[in-house]
């Protein structure tokens, strides 16, 4: 009999253990994506400046769009985590896209080539965030279904193990993606 027992917590023992190097497997993932989004942002918040200085050149007048934009990079530099920085990237990106709206106003900027070359710059860093979103939040739904599976939830919560977030589109980016095209002839 004690060796039916010992046999029981040697196998449970066993499973404790295979299931916490997975739960930490799919962790690290989730941790990679992170990094990967935070290094693309990093690139991006890095274009800022130029682009402020080359649009500054041609529409000093318009300083509250060039200060937001500054601001808002700010904030997104100071945030600390997926949550943080997601609020913090979408103002940043509100505040872009009235950068660029502006720059439709001035002809001379826009056919500026370190101007297009730095619009292009951006526009490759923001495909690859895309791509690196997607891929956290794909690592997050492994990892959050890895926790919530049986028999791993028995023990993921007394290994401190917690369920990972998703990057989400913001609320005006969900209304874009929610919205049915408007085609014109």
């Amino acid at each position: 009999m004690e060796w039916i027992i010992l046999g029981i917590v040697v196998i449970v023992l066993l499973a404790v253990i295979v299931i916490y190097n997975r739960l930490v497997a799919l962790r690290a993932n989730c941790r990679q994506g992170w990094a990967d989004i935070d290094a693309g942002l990093r690139q991006r918040h890095d274009l800022i400046p130029n682009l402020v200085s080359t649009v500054q050149g041609y529409a000093a007048h318009e300083k509250s769009a060039l200060e937001a934009v500054i601001a808002a990079r700010g904030r997104a530099l100071a945030a600390h985590g997926p949550a943080e920085a997601q609020g913090a990237e979408m103002a940043l990106g509100g505040a872009l896209k009235n950068l660029f709206a502006l720059a439709e106003a001035y002809p001379d900027l826009k056919a500026n080539t370190n101007f297009q070359t730095l619009q292009h710059e951006l526009a490759d860093v923001e495909d690859k965030l895309a791509a690196a979103r997607r891929a956290y939040n794909a690592a997050s739904a492994d990892y959050n279904a890895g926790i919530e599976s049986f028999p791993a939830v028995l023990f993921a919560g007394a290994l401190g193990f917690k369920p990972q977030g998703f990057w989400e589109l913001g609320v005006d980016e969900r209304a874009t993606v929610g919205a049915a095209p408007n085609v014109r002839f």
